[in-house]
C-alpha cells in the first residue's frame, strides 16, 4: 500500500467517522435507538476503513497479537487472590497505623514548642 492510498483512505473513514458525529446531533428529533444504530454502523465503517491504512494495518497487528499474548497469562486463583488482598489490606493497615502515629508524635511536638 502506498502513502497516498493510505492518505486518501484516512481522509475517507475519518469522514465517515464525522458524518456519523454530525447527523447524529443533526437528526436529534429522530428516536435514539435508530441515531444509536445508524452511529455504531457508521463507525464500524470507518473504522474498517482506516484498518487498511498503513497506520491501521499496524495496529490490527498489535491488537491481534495482543490478544493471542492475553490468552497465555496464567491468572490466580480464589485462594492466591484472597491471600495477595488479605496480605495487601494488612499492609495498608500497618502503613495507616505507622503514619496516624507519627501525625500524632509531630502534632504533639508541635503543641509542645507553640505552647
Amino acid at each position: 500500500m502506498t502513502s497516498v492510498s493510505s492518505k486518501i483512505l484516512w481522509i475517507l473513514g475519518s469522514a465517515v467517522i464525522l458524518i456519523a458525529v454530525w447527523g447524529n446531533s443533526y437528526y436529534a428529533e429522530v428516536a435514539l435507538l435508530y441515531r444509536t444504530l445508524i452511529v455504531i454502523a457508521l463507525l464500524i465503517l470507518g473504522l474498517a476503513i482506516i484498518r487498511f491504512t498503513i497506520f491501521g494495518n499496524s495496529a490490527y497487528n498489535l491488537i491481534v497479537t495482543s490478544l493471542t499474548e492475553i490468552r497465555k497469562v496464567v491468572w490466580p486463583n480464589r485462594t492466591e487472590t484472597t491471600q495477595t488482598t488479605l496480605i495487601v489490606l494488612a499492609a495498608v493497615i500497618v502503613a495507616s497505623l505507622l503514619l496516624w502515629g507519627l501525625d500524632s508524635l509531630f502534632s504533639f511536638g508541635l503543641n509542645l514548642l507553640l505552647g
